[in-house]
Parts: C-alpha cells; sequence; structure tokens
C-alpha cells in the first residue's frame, strides 16, 4: 500500500482527493492536514464523507510516515511547505498550487500533465500538477503543436464557481453568481504561462499567441472550453490525428457527436470534439475542474510514479441525470 498525507485537506482539492483516495486499492492515507479544523473529523468540512472514514483532521503534517505528500493548499504557499520537510524525506511530493508549475520555479519538480509527460512522470519524485483550465486547452490543442501545425489560438471557457476555490469573495456568493455570467481576467489569465511552456516544448517554432477569455458559469463544477485555430488539415485528418494521439490516454475521449458537460462532471475524464468550418479547427474540450483538472490527475500523476495502473481509483461514473 502507498501510504499517503494531505497537507491543506479542508479545502476543494483536498477534499476531492480524500474522495477518490479512499476508494483507491493500493492507498492508505495516514494524514489529513488543516490547520483549521484540527482534530474534527473530516466530514466537519466535506459532509460528503460523512460514514465513510474515522479520520480525523490532524494539526501536524508527519511526512516521514508517508511515501507521497500532496500539496492543497493556497497559490504561494507550497515553496514555504516543501522547504520545512525534514531533509530526509526522500517520499514523492505532487503539488496541486501554482508554485512549481513553470521552469524558472521547477527546480526538480516535473510539470505533471499525464497526457502528455507521462514518460518524465514515471522517473520523477516532485510533482507540479496542471492548472484546471491549462489541462483543458492544452489538451485540446496539444496534438497539433505535435505535428507543427498550430496557428494562432483562440479560446473561450467557462468555468463553475469551484474552480475560485471555497475561501468567501464576492464573485463566490450564491446571490451574485446564480443566473449569473461574468468575463474575467481576459487575456491574462495565469495558467497562459504554463500552457505556453508546454506548447513551445513540443512545437518550438510556434507563434505563441493564446486569446483566452475565461468565463465565471452559475454552475458548481466543470470546464467547457471553446478552441479553435486556423489549420490546413481536413476534418478527417484532424479527427484521426487526435484519436491516434490520445488512443493510449485512459481518460481522454475524442468523441464523434456534440458533447455536454454533464458527461464529464464527477469524473476524471476528459472529452474532445473536433470540427472542421471553414480554414477553421474547432476543439471542445470538457473536464472536470476539480478532479482532471486537480485532485484527479494528481492521482493519476501518483500513479505513473508508483508504477500502479494509472486508471487505479479513479473509474468514477458521470450523473448525467
Amino acid at each position: 500500500m502507498v501510504k499517503a498525507g494531505i497537507i491543506g485537506a479542508a479545502g476543494y482539492t483536498g477534499g476531492e482527493l480524500i474522495r477518490v483516495l479512499l476508494g483507491h486499492p493500493d492507498v492508505q492515507i495516514v494524514f489529513a492536514q488543516s490547520t483549521s479544523h484540527a482534530g474534527e473529523p473530516l466530514w466537519k468540512a466535506h459532509s460528503d464523507l460523512v460514514g465513510e472514514t474515522d479520520i480525523k483532521f490532524s494539526a501536524d503534517a508527519p511526512v516521514m510516515d508517508v511515501d507521497v505528500v500532496f500539496l492543497c493548499g493556497g497559490h504561494g504557499n507550497s515553496k514555504d511547505t516543501v522547504a520545512s520537510f525534514p531533509a530526509g524525506y526522500k517520499g514523492a511530493i505532487i503539488d496541486l498550487a501554482n508554485d512549481f508549475r513553470l521552469k524558472a520555479d521547477a527546480g526538480d519538480f516535473v510539470y505533471g500533465l499525464t497526457d502528455a509527460f507521462k514518460d518524465r512522470i514515471q522517473k520523477a519524485r516532485h510533482i507540479a500538477n496542471p492548472g484546471c483550465f491549462a489541462t483543458s486547452i492544452q489538451l485540446a490543442v496539444l496534438p497539433l503543436a505535435a505535428i507543427d501545425k498550430l496557428g494562432e489560438v483562440h479560446v473561450t471557457a467557462i468555468t463553475g464557481s469551484t474552480g475560485a476555490g471555497q475561501k468567501l469573495q464576492e464573485t463566490g456568493h450564491f446571490s451574485w453568481r446564480t443566473n449569473n455570467i461574468s468575463i474575467y481576467k481576459a487575456f491574462t489569465h495565469q495558467h497562459l504561462a504554463e500552457i505556453k511552456e508546454t506548447l513551445f516544448s513540443f512545437s518550438p517554432d510556434w507563434c505563441g499567441k493564446i486569446n483566452f477569455v475565461p468565463v465565471r458559469g452559475d454552475f458548481a463544477r466543470g470546464i467547457m472550453a471553446s478552441v479553435y485555430t486556423e489549420c490546413d488539415l481536413t476534418e478527417e485528418e484532424a479527427v484521426k490525428l487526435y484519436k491516434d494521439f490520445y488512443a493510449k490516454s485512459p481518460f481522454v475521449t475524442v468523441v464523434d457527436s456534440n458533447p455536454d458537460l454533464k458527461m464529464v462532471v464527477n469524473t476524471n475524464k476528459a472529452i474532445l470534439y473536433v470540427r472542421k468550418y471553414g480554414d477553421k479547427l474547432h476543439i471542445i474540450s470538457m473536464i472536470d475542474n476539480l478532479l482532471k483538472g486537480a485532485s484527479g490527475q494528481a492521482v493519476e500523476n501518483m500513479n505513473i510514479i508508483f508504477g500502479l495502473p494509472q486508471d487505479a481509483g479513479l473509474r468514477l461514473k458521470a450523473s448525467k441525470f
């Protein structure tokens, strides 16, 4: 059994990680750390865990007792957390924040986009888990970058309210969010940098242009990205390219009919839909922002590091109705 610890376990990604790991056949949760909930049962913060486990939140994080530590704290905290680990800690570290995603900050952390860098992940001990928008958008365009067919990219993507985290803010209030929609961080979103680094690693001569407009949706979870770029492939060639590229990816499916978000919510799936309109190739990319976009992909990374089946503990069915 892989012994796992979670630091910052009371937030959305921590809760999803606990839910997945409790059902994982090869993992034992040794500790779930939370300063604000120390001593309380997990269901006090995650009511969906009532009756599932007797584990309580711990104030400390005994990392020397585990094989892997998941960092689920806020962005900007992970570097200090890792620096505080005992010098003798040799286990794996999987960071779900943005502290180590960019090459300038990475050190020995490997960017954990599982459908692109599995070979690197297998040899790594420290993983920077990708961002949610970054995962969805990269999956939409990686096959084109891999054959140097990627031009200027245009993206409009909508995300659920859980993408903003659990901390209360004005745009997270039910009265503001329900029956409402808004654009934020147009053309300046923080995930652009990690997306560009990945695409340049596949296609060094790519033009480097992404026009990204993120949208706040009036639903809880999920991302739908609408992506288009000029492309000289026929529709048939493009669909074949995508299906071949992701043929060995256990969670990426290229579908032949227009998808909807409920097909991925509460799962680790990524669904892509590829169509050609004139000289534009249009790709719809859908994921659950808390699973494939965060905690689910983190478990994929753990599975790969420890030589487990990549889909272990992650065969989660969507709720269509």
